[in-house]
């Protein structure tokens, strides 16, 4: 038996997806998420804002693929990762896309709401505000609302203190401006990990991670961290930075495999936050908010729904871990020149 109503935590990727998915289904869904973000949803995050090919299909059976298209994304027609003085480049078999979480984002709750989705905004208190077309219109207090059970949970990556102060990650972005680019450009150095992409409106995307003590180092001064690497200071010299960067963390990689069976459904990185260079962070974020708004809205185990998850995107979660300790142990920098690199592209991909 079908709910007659799904709440969803979160109106991200994942929690708009979730609830572009349960209307399919023909069930009223409810989108709760802070005040400020209802009203804004529309602002930037830290995000690699890099879509692989498979992300047309996902958004197709959403049915939004036309509006992403309409949003003007860049379109990504090679990769090149650069370990060290070593690099490798190569053609993806399918274009990827760029486009950043300031227009992806407002589009899918935008289109969620279109679509019926009831967007509140939950304050401090636990009041409830309620948006109009172009915004917040007014507020309620309603504790019995307040208390209703969450089935699906999507608020995004939360660190729990398991990492030793100096070892735990942050992230960091801005977006540029100068020459555009048709590749993605991964660069490795000093433990740190810098994706660049160009986006919609001729910008260029620069998302960063790295350890704390490589960034306290430096006085979280990311300019000057970006600098270390000779290659990518060549890359930007002839860009110059259009945002103050914004900064994200601390991060910790991992996936919340263990299905609750009287706890949400987790989706998007509440679920899982794998390593950003597989590419497919913003991928699992969509299909994992959509088989958890189909499965909640029919009422499917939460297991059934963990092992769709599971077996979907299990090749880019082993793949992460792999090419992760590649990275920390130096061995990618030898091994580079050996393996080709639509191979390496083809090993992150999920199914």
């Amino acid at each position: 038996m079908e709910k007659d109503r799904i709440n969803i935590l979160g109106g991200g990727p994942a929690g708009a997806s979730a609830a572009l998915s349960t209307i399919q289904c023909g069930v009223r869904v409810r989108v709760m998420e802070r005040p400020r973000v209802v009203a804004e949803p529309n602002r930037h995050k830290v995000c690699g804002e890099f879509f692989s090919p498979e992300i047309e299909s996902d958004l197709d059976r959403l049915g939004v693929w036309q509006d992403f298209a309409a949003a003007g994304p860049a379109r990504i027609h090679r990769m090149v990762l650069h370990f060290g003085a070593r690099s490798k480049s190569a053609r993806l078999p399918e274009p990827g896309w760029g486009l950043s979480r300031y227009a992806f984002d407002e589009m899918l709750l935008r289109l969620a709401w279109e679509r019926g989705a009831e967007l509140v905004g939950r304050g401090a208190q636990g009041s409830l505000t309620t948006p109009g077309a172009s915004g917040i219109a007014g507020s309620r207090d309603d504790s019995a609302e307040g208390r209703e059970k969450i089935h699906i949970l999507a608020t995004g990556r939360r660190a729990d203190g398991a990492i030793t102060k100096g070892e735990r990650l942050f992230g960091f972005k801005a977006h540029f401006d100068g020459p555009v680019d048709d590749a993605v450009e991964l660069f490795f150095f000093n433990g740190c990990y810098v994706g660049i992409n160009c986006i919609e409106v001729g910008k260029t995307n620069v998302c960063g991670l790295g350890p704390e003590r490589e960034l306290k180092r430096l006085g979280f001064e990311y300019d000057g961290i970006l600098g270390q690497c000779g290659p990518l200071r060549d890359r930007l010299r002839p860009m110059h930075r259009v945002m103050p960067w914004i900064t994200t963390g601390p991060l910790e990689f991992g996936q919340r495999m263990q299905p609750s069976s009287d706890g949400p459904l987790l989706a998007g990185d509440a679920l899982s936050f794998v390593d950003p260079f597989t590419g497919s962070g913003l991928l699992a974020a969509v299909r994992s908010g959509t088989l958890a708004g189909k499965a909640a809205a029919q009422n499917s185990p939460a297991s059934v729904y963990t092992e769709q998850v599971r077996s979907s995107l299990r090749t880019p979660f082993h793949a992460a871990s792999f090419l992760r300790f590649m990275v920390r142990s130096g061995w990618a920098e030898r091994l580079v020149g050996m393996v080709p690199g639509q191979l390496l592209f083809a090993l992150t991909r999920p199914r």
